[in-house]
């Protein structure tokens, strides 16, 4: 990967042997350095080794699920901004959701094209280091994040960025997944504008949406079974027929 970042760290952890070297070899001839995992117990070996810097994730593994992995590596204070890319069969819906749910970074289904899943790499990638070293965020997602803010209220709701949860007009606290915590603070600062599928999808994963790509409208109908009255009839998020939705919000930003 010519980017300034001569080496490049790939963990692949797959229990599919064959998979996992064709795999290997695939990103090893584009100039990927490549680790090998084929269960739990190896990714975690593989992980105090070295450091990668993506890990490409299968979800349907024995002992030990890809789903599962993903959720501990998220709450695990070293590893939780590692970026992970999921393998996922194509007929399986309801694993694609599960894996974006306990906060992977974007999601292949298998069979998929390699050349698909080196650029998938290459995007999750740039991003996160773009995170690291310079962030690039607007004005407000910035203050959100440097500390200076704790809060950002709308409506009767207050969502809690320290604690990535939401926070209800009794002051109950309401837990928010990864993915529902990223969807909506960025939703909330873009408050009153109307964003495109293709908009939400390049945020959540670096990406234009696929004509049969349905996880911003599903992450679209969590949050409206939070907020919303009547999901039905929602009065906060709204779908704009052949536009995207829109957050119709007051929104202010609280220490």
């Amino acid at each position: 990967m010519n980017d300034g970042h001569p080496e490049t760290h790939v963990l692949v952890v797959d229990d599919d042997d064959a998979i996992r070297d064709l795999l290997c070899d695939f990103l090893q001839d584009n100039q990927l350095i490549t680790h090998q995992a084929a269960n739990h117990a190896q990714m975690w070996q593989a992980l105090q080794q070295q450091m990668p810097d993506v890990i490409i994730l299968d979800i349907n593994m024995p002992q030990r699920s890809g789903i599962e992995l993903c959720r501990e590596l998220r709450e695990s204070p070293k590893y939780r901004l590692l970026p992970i890319i999921m393998l996922t069969a194509r007929t399986s819906s309801l694993d694609t959701i599960m894996g974006l749910e306990t906060g992977a970074d974007d999601y292949v289904a298998k069979p998929f094209e390699p050349l698909e899943l080196l650029s998938r790499i290459r995007s999750v990638i740039r991003r996160a280091r773009m995170h690291v070293e310079n962030p690039g965020k607007s004005p407000h997602e910035e203050s959100a994040d440097s500390g200076i803010l704790r809060f950002i209220e709308f409506n009767e709701w207050k969502l809690d960025i320290h604690n990535r949860t939401l926070i209800d007009q009794s002051n109950t606290s309401i837990p928010l997944s990864n993915a529902e915590f990223k969807f909506l603070r960025f939703m909330l600062l873009n408050a009153n504008r109307t964003l495109s599928r293709d908009q939400l999808m390049e945020e959540m994963h670096g990406r234009e949406a696929g004509p049969f790509d349905r996880s911003i409208d599903l992450q679209i109908s969590r949050l409206r079974q939070k907020l919303e009255v009547d999901t039905k009839s929602p009065s906060m998020i709204k779908t704009l027929r052949n536009e995207g939705y829109l957050l119709t919000a007051d929104v202010r930003y609280l220490k």
